[in-house]
């Protein structure tokens, strides 16, 4: 026989379940928090087209030898600074002094020579005075009657003889004077050339790329070292084809470089007329306040600005960034609600509305710390 045992399960009633009210409820019933808010308003904003480009020296020197020789002394490293007329690179120049030496020697042979030729200039002098005043009174004999013919075409003949030979001499010395300004000319071109075996830098600047080494055969416009000038830079920008008429030479931009996001105020200085076919862009090259850590090779954002532009804005107070995530307190039937938005651009006290919002409606600003999503507010004047 078969008996089946039935036991009575209670039911617990729980009273206090029903006692607690919902957070909601809570919220609903606690105090509404004073808040101050701000409606999300069209406003007359400045549009811009952003460019990138590349930073570089305004002033940039390829320093080459003008003679032919093998290089003693490097006398620079990269990213030495340099000043003005700093000598750089020393080549071999015995053989540029011994031509220095032979100019040398042929002035010297000249400026010898040159006493010489004044005694002779002297002396034809002395002899064609003598040779005149011989003639005078050869003259004023004759006029007399007390020589004859012969005497007087005798004396005649001295005093041309006399003449001609102080001519002679006289462009002998004019002769030597020549010689002696082309010997100077020699000496001046062989030491020109010596000098050249000194590489100076041509401005004062900051050395960027070498290729020469001591013990190199330095030939005449081979590149031996490249120098940029310090703290003259320009941002070379590429600008698309369509913004064309947006720029202008003289137009005042704000570039940014990296990686510091660093702005500075530049200048168009210059805009390429010529259009890459594969890019559809065009170079324009803005002149770069001079500033420290700036150097070729940067990478640089310009910021070109366009018309003005109606954009959705919000006080920045009423913003609220958490890592990459960003929202406002939105008030809906006097309760605050969280919306998550999308910024762009900041100008003053006032920050873009991309989305997640929509113009007119009220956003919460200098947020109270007790406020919380679903809050019940008091909008404040």
């Amino acid at each position: 026989m078969r008996y089946l045992l039935f036991l009575p399960i209670p039911v617990l009633l729980l009273s206090s379940c029903g006692s607690e009210p919902s957070p909601r409820a809570a919220q609903a019933q606690a105090a509404p928090v004073p808040v101050r808010v701000a409606a999300v308003s069209a406003q007359d904003w400045p549009a811009s087209y952003e460019a990138t480009g590349t930073v570089h020296a305004r002033v940039t020197g390829t320093i080459a030898s003008k003679v032919m020789g093998y290089v003693q002394q490097v006398s620079v490293q990269v990213g030495d600074h340099v000043r003005e007329g700093q000598v750089l690179i020393t080549l071999d120049a015995r053989d540029l002094d011994a031509a220095v030496r032979r100019a040398e020697a042929g002035r010297a042979q000249v400026e010898s020579a040159i006493p010489e030729a004044e005694n002779g200039t002297a002396a034809a002098k002395a002899n064609l005075d003598l040779a005149q005043a011989t003639f005078r009174r050869m003259e004023e004999l004759a006029a007399k009657k007390s020589i004859s013919n012969q005497e007087m075409d005798e004396a005649s003949a001295r005093l041309k003889a006399a003449q001609a030979n102080f001519e002679m001499t006289r462009s002998r010395r004019t002769q030597l004077n020549s010689r002696m300004a082309e010997a100077e000319q020699e000496v001046r071109a062989a030491a020109i050339m010596r000098d050249y075996t000194k590489v100076t830098a041509p401005f004062a600047g900051v050395v960027v790329t070498k290729s020469v080494e001591q013990g190199n055969l330095a030939t005449p416009g081979a590149p031996l070292l490249t120098i940029e000038q310090d703290g003259q830079y320009r941002l070379e920008a590429s600008v698309d084809e369509s913004k064309l008429a947006s720029v202008r030479v003289g137009q005042a931009v704000e570039v940014i470089t990296e990686p510091a996001d660093r702005k500075l105020n530049a200048r168009v200085s210059e805009i390429v007329p010529s259009v890459d076919p594969a890019s559809r862009t065009y170079i324009v090259k803005l002149d770069l306040p001079a500033a420290s850590g700036l150097r070729t090779g940067m990478f640089g954002r310009a910021i070109f600005p366009l018309s003005m532009q109606k954009v959705a804005a919000i006080p920045v107070d009423a913003l609220m960034e958490r890592g990459q995530l960003q929202s406002v307190f939105v008030v809906e039937d006097g309760l605050a609600h969280t919306r998550l938005v999308t910024t762009g651009r900041r100008t003053g006290d006032a920050v873009e509305v991309l989305s997640g919002l929509n113009a007119g409606e009220k956003v919460i600003v200098s947020r109270p710390p007790q406020l919380q999503d679903g809050s019940r507010v008091e909008v404040g004047q």
